[in-house]
């Protein structure tokens, strides 16, 4: 798309449009908060699209900035870009974004499983005695970190700093809001042979009310198991971008730029993301490229 974002993320671009803007996910893809060279095809559609589904599914839940995806509700300073956005652009109503991530995890692994093995605890919250890779979890946690700028680490914080930083009602809020969404989305995923390890959810504030934005349970903020295969004590396969940390884990010491992915690597990722987007919606993946 020629036209220049007026704001970007890692994997998002961002126009004005009218009162509201306009959310593109692009086939770009992070890990370890890089923006790698390669881009992974379909990548930015599924995103989109499965946000679109979950968006839909919840909004009885929690209020979402969505207003469509369709683009012809876009305003038409963008129709001659229909071929690009659609499937990948959604446009949304504007929010004050509330500056926390809200990650909720329901089972051990990443980043987590590491401090628990140092010390017992997961983001400080202590856990019992005897978990292992993959394990369940008693309970989901709500693990809020902070929302770094573009090229900056997030950090996570206790609860306690969530409510210094944003007040308690908010953060009573987006606590509540995450954990009900996560215990929806992992009993429904469930029916659908997924288990949704963990998942990091992003909120605004829209006509004064707490409104979930920016994408939910995708590939790219979640960790999505296949149930068939699940087995604790180990690191499980899955069918988002761990894929990608894999190879970068295993091939790169994160220092410098950050490498080229293998074709292989490329491909296979985005058949996971597709595949993803498959089994949660329940429909086949056709891209609506060249089909508005």
């Amino acid at each position: 798309m020629e036209r220049r974002p007026d704001s970007h993320g890692k994997v998002r671009d961002i126009y004005q449009a009218g009162e509201n803007l306009l959310m593109v996910a692009t086939d770009r893809i992070s890990a370890f908060d890089y923006i790698l060279p390669d881009e992974i095809p379909f990548k930015g559609e599924v995103l989109n699209r499965i946000s679109a589904f979950w968006f839909d599914k919840f909004a009885d839940l929690v209020p979402n900035h969505l207003i469509s995806i369709d683009v012809a509700d876009f305003p038409e300073e963008f129709a001659e870009y229909k071929s690009y956005l659609s499937g990948r652009a959604m446009l949304v109503r504007r929010a004050e974004t509330i500056p926390v991530e809200c990650i909720v995890r329901g089972y051990l692994t990443g980043s987590g499983k590491k401090t628990y093995d140092a010390d017992g605890t997961v983001c400080g919250i202590h856990l019992p005695a005897g978990l292992t890779e993959a394990s369940k979890l008693p309970e989901p946690l709500f693990t809020p970190s902070t929302k770094a700028a573009l090229g900056d680490h997030d950090e996570n914080i206790s609860f306690d700093r969530c409510v210094e930083i944003v007040g308690a009602d908010v953060a009573e809020q987006i606590r509540d809001y995450s954990l009900k969404i996560y215990t929806a989305a992992a009993e429904y995923a469930a029916t659908r042979g997924i288990i949704i390890a963990d998942t990091k959810f992003e909120f605004g504030i829209i006509d004064g009310k707490v409104t979930l934005i920016d994408e939910c349970l995708t590939p790219d903020s979640s960790r999505f198991w296949p149930a068939s295969s699940y087995e604790e004590g180990k690191v499980q396969p899955s069918y988002d971008k761990q894929f990608v940390r894999n190879w970068l884990t295993a091939n790169w010491d994160m220092t410098g730029d950050a490498p080229h992915l293998p074709a292989d690597v490329v491909e296979g990722t985005s058949a996971r993301y597709r595949e993803a987007y498959q089994i949660i919606t329940g429909t086949e993946f056709e891209s609506m490229k060249g089909n508005e």
